[in-house]
């Protein structure tokens, strides 16, 4: 996203029923990077623009770095750097590897989820651009929103505005970043 200029185009439905009809529209158009906001869950949007949660495979990818920064590290400590032979054990025993291996993946999951959700949310962004839109404080309340980004390969400000207006939405309007 360009930090000046255009962000999308935002139309205004009264109902959930007419922004369902119109997200149908918009997705059988070939419109790709579009974003719903509703004060409500609308279970059939979901399925018309499904959600995409990077965060599982952030957080497994997390927890296998930090097992591999444990194993790692207790075998260079325990069978490299200060090798202690106690009682006859081998160097390289693994079942006390085990609870600092589950700690350090805890750890590194945890840590990975928890900056992986605020990269993926856009944070820190103190200023989202449809605040501009002084109709956009309704739709916490009672009003529903599309927004098609102007990063989709599809779009062109004027024909996108014309075929958001076919929708009969009740209003249209260009956000600026």
């Amino acid at each position: 996203m360009n930090e000046f200029g255009t962000y999308g185009m935002v139309a205004e439905f009264d109902d959930p029923t007419a922004l369902l009809e119109a997200a149908h529209a918009i997705k059988r158009e070939g419109y790709r990077k579009i974003e719903a906001y509703t004060p409500y869950s609308i279970k059939d949007l979901e399925e018309i623009i499904p959600g995409r949660n990077l965060v599982p495979p952030i957080v497994l990818i997390g927890g296998l770095i930090g097992s591999a920064t444990a194993w790692t590290m207790e075998y260079y400590i325990a069978a490299i750097d200060y090798p202690i032979n106690v009682g006859g054990r081998p160097l390289y025993s693994w079942p006390m590897f085990i609870p600092i291996l589950f700690e350090l993946t805890v750890l590194f999951a945890g840590v990975s989820a928890f900056f992986g959700t605020l990269g993926l949310c856009g944070f820190p962004r103190p200023h989202f651009p449809l605040f501009n839109l002084p109709e956009f404080s309704q739709a916490t309340s009672s009003r529903f929103f599309l927004c098609i980004e102007k990063r989709d390969p599809l779009y062109d400000s004027e024909m996108t505005a014309s075929f958001l207006r076919g929708l009969n939405p009740t209003g249209v309007w260009e956000v600026e970043n």
